[in-house]
């Protein structure tokens, strides 16, 4: 697990929980189920309006990325990079042709087995970079979902709250339906802006960071090929690819 995220979460959830606890509130008083089907069920709405459905799906299968702390292992394909290279000096590119098929990144992938099958270094570089770019607008997409969420949650929580004291200025002769209103009212604000910020705007901003670490390791296999199909030596090329490494601390 990825344990800022889930300290990040239960941290912020706890502390504002504890608040109203200390304050002399009750957790029930913050459970309202009509304000929570405003919000939730409005900010759903609104955002299945601004994406495709194909966006949305993959932005909820996101979220398991954002609480696992698995993330691709920079020194590991560093070393086998450095590997191959060592293998293609001896036994040139064709060597690498069984290799290809036991690795785990499908970009390391694809570019070892367009450089053994001859493409030029250009093709080869240029094609990549358009797989990159490929790749950055999605996982982009994917984090716009949560970001755009987030705007819109407080907004619903505003709506929400208008209605609830809609039912408070309907029933001013009748003090026993006052009090559902009222917690409408306030209850769908808390919702529209705790969800947008302790969850949308923060799952968009780790997207972001995972996706700008994911593209450094794109950048450090892309090298590496490069390096390998240029005949440089293993050690050069293991030392000018953990500058990566450095760039991503």
């Amino acid at each position: 697990m990825d344990r800022s995220s889930v300290l990040g979460i239960t941290l912020g959830v706890t502390a504002i929980l504890s608040g109203n606890i200390f304050d002399g509130g009750k957790l029930a008083s913050i459970f309202h189920l009509t304000a929570a089907l405003i919000v939730f069920g409005g900010t759903a709405g609104a955002t299945m309006l601004s994406f495709p459905l194909e966006d949305i799906g993959k932005a909820m299968r996101s979220l398991g990325t954002v609480f696992s702390g698995k993330r691709t292992d920079m020194d590991f394909f560093i070393k086998e990079i450095v590997r191959y290279s060592t293998l293609s000096r001896k036994n040139g590119l064709i060597a690498l042709d069984w290799e290809i098929s036991q690795i785990d990144s499908p970009f390391l992938r694809k570019a070892l087995r367009l450089a053994v099958d001859g493409i030029g270094r250009e093709m080869l570089w240029e094609t990549m970079q358009q797989e990159n770019s490929t790749f950055e607008e999605e996982q982009k997409r994917i984090a716009r979902v949560f970001e755009t969420a987030g705007g819109f949650a407080p907004t619903i929580g505003i709506i929400g709250a208008v209605l609830g004291l809609i039912q408070v200025m309907e029933n001013l002769s009748d003090p026993s339906k006052l009090g559902a209103g009222i917690a409408v009212a306030f209850v769908a604000t808390i919702y529209g802006v705790g969800v947008a910020n302790l969850l949308l705007l923060p799952v968009s901003k780790k997207l972001l960071n995972r996706l700008k670490y994911e593209l450094k390791v794109r950048d450090m296999m892309l090298e590496g090929v490069m390096g390998i199909l240029s005949g440089i030596n293993p050690h050069y090329l293991e030392e000018r690819l953990k500058v990566f490494i450095e760039d991503v601390r």
